[in-house]
């Protein structure tokens, strides 16, 4: 065959990729030395059907927003994912990437709504996603999927709303053994859920999340969640996120993807197209709590936005973030009565 007929081979098998849904993020991470079993097992997210706040742009994250120390906007130059890191100059953890209509706009604006995934499941025109890879050096690897929404809309309790705050950053892990998944992370909230592999549901290989209305949380099953108790997922209760099976989205069609060295604290692109700094910005990525704020039992309806995947402890000795590491074999009690 020819180096013609060769380009047109190509050209028809990438129309055919794309015609089927599958998004040039997806077909660039496939062509990557990212190994190929993160993508084969990686999770699908059901979205909670009547969710507002549906995941966002990453970049735009940084588009909308000012940099702010105590309160006071920074005169820096145009940041944008390749540079966000010069904001460390200012301090490790007290840059805000506060939004310009503030956190309490009312309206709010539509920025903040995210991205909709289209019948593939893709965001479209949005990279709501990074994945970032650690290998142990003995055959374990774990791959973390981030997802980032620009808005999360808090619980209400006692007919009070609290928990408000723009930027939002959830993930799954999965711990892999020479390639072979063996259990997964569910981040919620302060803390999560680690389940087998084998436990979870899944569509053909890749396991399911389920995201909190809202608060993005992720579960592993629908339905209603209490989460007054960190770690404890009860049918009913004072702290209530709510799942089902709204709208289907696969992160991993619109990504970007890392490798992460533990001793140099780098992260590496698999495509060089991929914007790397970001991952080292120390601050929040959000508004700060704002000040004078009603309070119930120390909480407040709108609090501080969150830092990044760095900070979400990357090298992890268990499946866990922390010990004691309880991986069910089951998903709940629920499910199983």
């Amino acid at each position: 065959m020819n180096s013609l007929a060769s380009l047109m081979v190509a050209l028809v098998g990438l129309q055919v990729m794309l015609s089927s849904g599958t998004a040039i993020a997806q077909i660039v991470l496939a062509t990557t030395s990212i190994p190929t079993y993160v993508l084969d097992y990686a999770p699908l997210i059901w979205l909670y059907s009547q969710d507002a706040y549906r995941p966002s742009d990453i970049g735009q994250q940084v588009v909308h927003t000012l940099p702010e120390v105590n309160r006071t906007v920074i005169e820096t130059p145009p940041l944008n994912l390749n540079n966000l890191d010069i904001l460390n100059n200012l301090g490790n953890t007290s840059v805000y990437l506060t939004s310009k209509e503030g956190i309490n706009a009312d309206p709010q604006p539509a920025w903040l709504d995210g991205v909709t995934p289209n019948a593939q499941g893709k965001t479209e025109g949005a990279v709501s996603c990074a994945i970032v890879v650690y290998e142990h050096g003995n055959g374990t690897v774990d791959a973390f999927y981030f997802y980032f929404y620009a808005y999360n809309l808090g619980d209400t309790v006692l007919g009070m709303e609290f928990g408000d705050h723009v930027g939002d950053w959830e993930h799954n892990m999965i711990r892999f053994e020479n390639g072979t998944p063996q259990a997964l992370w569910y981040s919620q909230h302060s803390y999560g859920q680690a389940f087998t592999y084998d436990a979870t549901e899944k569509q053909g290989k890749r396991p399911i999340g389920y995201s909190g209305n809202g608060t993005h949380a992720v579960y592993s099953i629908a339905g209603d969640h209490d989460h007054t108790i960190p770690g404890f997922n009860l049918p009913e209760g004072l702290i209530v996120d709510h799942t089902d099976q709204g709208v289907l989205w696969d992160p991993i069609q619109s990504a970007y993807a890392y490798s992460y060295d533990a001793t140099t604290q780098t992260f590496t692109p698999y495509d060089t197209s991929y914007p790397v700094n970001w991952l080292y910005f120390n601050g929040q990525w959000g508004d700060d709590q704002l000040p004078n704020q009603t309070e119930i039992f120390g909480q407040t309806k709108y609090s501080a936005g969150p830092n990044g995947p760095k900070f979400k402890k990357l090298v992890r000795e268990e499946v866990c973030p922390s010990s004691p590491c309880i991986v069910l074999p089951f998903r709940t009690w629920k499910e199983e009565s």
